[in-house]
């Protein structure tokens, strides 16, 4: 029996493994972080649409995000605890929003992640 399979999502998961395998440590993080900002923006847009199915596939997805970004902290490491912190807090309102949607936090939330992120590669540079 054939499945229905979305070619978007195929390519999609080709290009995420892709970039997987092989990164080094801040190339994951880079990657988390994107998925995360993509993901909640993709939330917000599913919602203003009324596409329940997308919403919950993004919101999951930035789940996912948060939760490879908060296994990978150190918490021996002088920003540990801070970072762990604010990817707790981050999960809480990305799965709150599940039941009751908060378009104003969530925004809130990628403004923010959008910013760690580009801290963090200009400071690679």
């Amino acid at each position: 029996m054939l499945l229905y399979r979305d070619p978007c999502e195929a390519y999609r998961r080709v290009d995420f493994d892709a970039r997987v395998k092989g990164a080094n440590s801040m190339q994951l993080v880079d990657l988390c972080l994107e998925q995360l900002t993509g993901s909640i923006g993709r939330a917000i847009y599913a919602e203003s649409r009324g596409d329940n199915s997308a919403k919950s596939a993004a919101l999951t997805r930035a789940t996912a995000a948060l939760t490879a970004l908060q296994l990978g902290v150190d918490p021996e490491n002088p920003a540990g605890p801070a970072l762990l912190h604010l990817y707790q807090t981050a999960r809480k309102s990305v799965l709150d929003s599940a039941v009751r949607f908060d378009a104003a936090t969530l925004q809130a939330i990628r403004a923010d992640f959008i910013e760690i992120r580009a801290a963090m590669l200009g400071s690679a540079s």
